[in-house]
């Protein structure tokens, strides 16, 4: 367990200091889907990880528009903007599923970080 943990938390490290697409919505807006009472802001690691996902939605035939952002940014500020909890999915319907940054403590701003385990 503690090796997951850790493998865990070289992979948020890596995610903080990369630079992600987040596709925009029709508003300009960024790209986001609820699930369960959570804000998940969209971003993929590059264009062929958009593009699979396009496709995969059926959406590949339209063109998407994204910005690049940094992934702290993503994080400490971005969803904190939001409203209600809020958190970031890399790359969502990669072969391995992608990777969730939930939002709670040590991933998002204690200000924004919900208890969704009972151990805050």
């Amino acid at each position: 367990m503690a090796t997951a943990r850790g493998e865990f938390a070289v992979l948020l490290g890596e995610f903080r200091r990369t630079a992600v697409l987040v596709p925009l919505d029709g508003n300009g807006d960024l790209w986001s889907a609820d699930q369960n009472g959570v804000r998940w802001i969209c971003v993929f690691s590059d264009e062929e990880a958009l593009a699979r996902f396009a496709w995969a939605r059926g959406d590949a035939g339209r063109e998407w528009a994204y910005r690049t952002v940094l992934g702290a940014r993503l994080l400490d500020v971005m969803v904190p903007l939001l409203p209600g909890p809020a958190g970031v999915a890399l790359d969502a319907g990669s072969e391995d599923g992608g990777v969730l940054f939930p939002p709670v403590a040590g991933i998002v701003p204690d200000a924004v970080a919900v208890d969704l385990g009972g151990t805050r």
